[in-house]
């Protein structure tokens, strides 16, 4: 391990960021602040809210170093974004929502030009969801960006930059659906030269890379010593996915939950992906690409939930069983392996007593999980990670559904800024020993392997 006991994580997640604290010993969070990631809705497009990020990020630096002494910081953030940056290193256009529907008013001109899915893993996804698409819309619309373009930076290397001054791309981000990367041939795709952003590319670092320390003007801000290593930081996903490529197992997947659910299999079938079912290929933080499926598991259960209470007793689930009530995909409809379908229930919504609605929608994702799990050819253990891991009926659904074990880590409510943090501590692939429980105690029943196997026969007839 390195020097570093306790690591600054800027987590930019689609919905919230937050600044945490996680000491590498004990490999949890002592600090947590948060906040809305904010939308701004124009002009020009809607866009992150980029400045009121920042200046957050700067005030719970300074408060959680007052308090708990910040060694070094790293970075985690969402996919489908990057940033243009100007000669002078500002912004040359506002970061756009990839949840934007802009893109798809050229979409029949993008499709012409962008590479094919066995360069770049990528699979064709609306709105923004392909970064390549909001470059392509974003240079139309704006004949004059191009030309102030100087440099792109993926996105969570634009917050090293901001911290550091330091310009990079890293792969775990490129290779999130963006089709700017190859990652059989771990090289920039062809697209990047169509797109005429050859030689505006930052240069790619590893993600564990420090890239110096911190500015001047951070240090100001924030009380951080001006030799505070910044290290270049990693797509979400990927972060929850690190510590568990560090135990060096064979076969395993991981489930990252949040806004997006995603499933990335390690050491899995051969299996050929589907990207109009949301398959893609995703790099880790080695640079190997990773099978991976993906669904608004997140945005799903908000929609769903409509505020209703998040728990049911055990009798509410036992009757969501015996009255086998389902819901079919898709919720979400533009993303994820069931796109342009909809959503229906085998009984009047109405009808839903109590915590019955709450086990019926943690049922519908471990099963839209599993799903995604066998398209990518998973194998061994499953470890979740994120808010599901507090969800007894997702993980007891997940495991009746796929006939393998499923566990948690100890850490795995926070696992992207584990993941981050680790980063920074000088890890490799024979340290890191992960802290797994089982997430269920005990084998599922065969009530809910019946349950589960309804469920796919419903699927498949429609």
């Amino acid at each position: 391990m390195s020097g570093a006991r306790h690591v600054g994580v800027i987590d930019i997640g689609k919905t919230n960021a937050k600044v945490a604290v996680v000491d590498l010993a004990s490999e949890r969070e002592v600090g947590v602040l948060t906040r809305p990631n904010t939308v701004l809705a124009g002009p020009p497009y809607p866009h992150f809210d980029i400045e009121g990020l920042w200046s957050f990020i700067c005030r719970a630096l300074g408060e959680l170093h007052r308090e708990h002494t910040i060694d070094a910081l790293s970075v985690t953030a969402h996919g489908a974004s990057g940033v243009l940056l100007a000669e002078g290193g500002d912004l040359a256009a506002p970061v756009i929502d990839y949840e934007f529907a802009g893109p798809d008013t050229l979409a029949q001109d993008y499709d012409a030009i962008r590479p094919d899915f066995a360069e770049t893993g990528s699979p064709r996804l609306g709105m923004g969801l392909n970064v390549g698409a909001q470059l392509y819309w974003q240079f139309k619309s704006d004949p004059d960006l191009a030309a102030r373009a100087h440099t792109f930076l993926t996105y969570p290397q634009y917050w090293s930059y901001r911290l550091s001054g330091v310009k990079a791309n890293e792969v775990t981000s490129l290779g999130c659906h963006t089709d700017l990367w190859n990652p059989h041939e771990n090289r920039f795709s062809s697209l990047v030269e169509r797109l005429g952003l050859s030689g505006k590319m930052a240069p790619v670092q590893p993600a564990n890379a420090c890239l110096g320390g911190v500015l001047p003007e951070v240090a100001e801000v924030t009380g951080l010593p001006l030799s505070t290593p910044v290290y270049c930081g990693l797509h979400d996903s990927n972060a929850s996915l690190f510590p568990h490529l560090l135990k060096g197992e064979a076969s395993f997947s991981v489930v990252s939950t949040g806004t997006w659910v995603i499933a990335l299999a390690i050491g899995g079938k051969s299996v050929s992906l589907n990207p109009s079912r949301d398959t893609l290929v995703n790099v880790n933080a080695f640079g190997d690409p990773v099978p991976s499926a993906r669904f608004m598991g997140g945005r799903e259960f908000d929609r769903l939930m409509h505020q209703a209470e998040p728990s049911c007793t055990d009798s509410e689930a036992e009757a969501v069983i015996r009255r086998q009530i389902m819901l079919f995909p898709a919720v979400e409809s533009q993303s994820g392996p069931f796109q342009g379908q909809a959503a229906r229930w085998t009984i009047d919504e109405a009808e839903l007593r109590g915590g019955e609605r709450f086990a019926a929608v943690s049922f519908y994702l471990a099963l839209v999980t599993s799903e995604m799990l066998a398209m990518i050819g998973a194998r061994g253990p499953v470890v979740v990670e994120g808010p599901f891991t507090r969800n007894p009926q997702f993980l007891k659904m997940l495991e009746a559904a796929t006939g393998r074990p499923v566990t948690t880590s100890k850490a795995s409510a926070t696992g992207t800024s584990i993941g981050a943090a680790l980063l920074a501590s000088g890890a490799g692939k024979d340290r890191h020993q992960g802290q797994h429980v089982s997430a269920t105690g005990k084998a599922p029943g065969p009530e809910l392997e019946t349950y589960a196997h309804l469920w796919r026969k419903g699927i498949s007839s429609t």
